[in-house]
């Protein structure tokens, strides 16, 4: 359970850095600045492609430059602090650094004696089987040791506090950075990453986060279900085919198989599911910060009149007289806001 826990704890890290520093990439302001066409454009070339600069970062912390907010994002989820440092805000670290470590030091511990108690059970329980094969099904003469279940829990809601704690300190973070944009795209997205539906609310777009939370409570709901009946039937037909297992259900194992089957692929799509609702919760977020400042007036108009269209992609809308290629009539549609 601890390493299980360790693991998805290791995985949640990497995720988020590895989305904090490729963001910069996928979400960049000069997408919607940009002249495109441009052989002079170098935009995607030099410095500015690099994803992430230790040389920024550190100097950002020591407040020789400015952070895009990506870039602190990324260091402060392999370095928690990092954005605390860099926003000034110093006596927040003996909190960050003493509660994470005091929860997860106290976690550990706890987790650690149901171990201990569980390793103990293990033993014995392995020398009753030992002495009851042996002796033909008489009873073991020792009581078992107790497991200790209260320690198992109590250091498990300990790590999951020292998670909380964690996740308090990046969104402190991003909160208390300061931008010359608002709503600042990068804030935005990074919210939706934090936590699904704050980068819509942020934005002013209230409406939307129940149906994002709603999207995701549902795929979440048929994640669990359809997983618990995988395990269920996978268990069944782990029964139903091992030789002197005491089945005696109903369900045979070719139907236990069938149905195993049914619920992993149904379980896949949940997951599948889950994450396009989160990836699209992030990337709504990111885009209407962009265009949050975009305007369409009121006065539409639509233009249609006759033209010529050459064969060629360089005189398609510019003809010369003089030109002997062979051009088509069409109609030409141009639209004014």
């Amino acid at each position: 359970m601890r390493r299980q826990l360790i693991r998805y704890i290791f995985a949640m890290i990497v995720c988020l850095a590895g989305f904090a520093v490729r963001s910069e990439a996928q979400f960049k302001e000069e997408a919607f600045q940009q002249t495109y066409n441009d052989p002079n454009d170098t935009t995607a070339t030099g410095d500015s492609a690099a994803l992430f600069s230790f040389k920024e970062f550190f100097g950002g912390l020591a407040h020789k430059n400015k952070l895009k907010i990506g870039t602190m994002f990324a260091g402060s989820v392999v370095l928690p602090g990092t954005a605390q440092i860099y926003n000034k805000d110093y006596w927040k670290l003996p909190v960050i650094y003493g509660g994470i470590g005091a929860l997860a030091g106290t976690g550990g511990y706890y987790l650690h004696k149901y171990s201990v108690t569980q390793k103990a059970y293990d033993r014995f329980d392995a020398a009753r089987t030992e002495f009851e094969k042996k002796y033909n099904g008489v009873s073991y003469p020792f009581d078992p040791p107790a497991v200790d279940m209260k320690a198992k829990k109590t250091g498990t809601w300990l790590m999951a506090g020292a998670g909380l704690m964690y996740w308090a300190t990046l969104l402190d973070g991003v909160v208390c950075y300061e931008s010359d944009r608002e709503p600042d795209p990068g804030r935005a997205t990074i919210y939706s990453v934090l936590l699904p539906g704050l980068g819509q609310i942020y934005n002013g777009e209230l409406y939307k986060a129940p149906i994002y939370w709603g999207g995701l409570m549902v795929s979440v709901d048929f994640l669990i279900k359809n997983n618990m009946n995988y395990k269920r039937f996978k268990r069944i037909h782990n029964e139903a085919t091992t030789p002197d297992s005491g089945y005696n259900e109903s369900i045979s194992g070719e139907t236990a198989k069938w149905y195993r089957d049914v619920y992993r692929r149904y379980r896949d799509y949940s997951i599948v599911a889950t994450a396009a609702v989160y990836l699209l919760q992030v990337i709504d977020a990111n885009v209407f910060a962009y265009m949050h400042d975009f305007e369409v007036t009121d006065d539409i108009t639509m233009k249609v009149s006759p033209a010529v269209i050459a064969p060629y992609n360089d005189y398609a809308f510019h003809m010369s007289s003089g030109s002997n290629s062979s051009g088509a009539v069409g109609m030409r549609i141009g639209f004014t806001f």
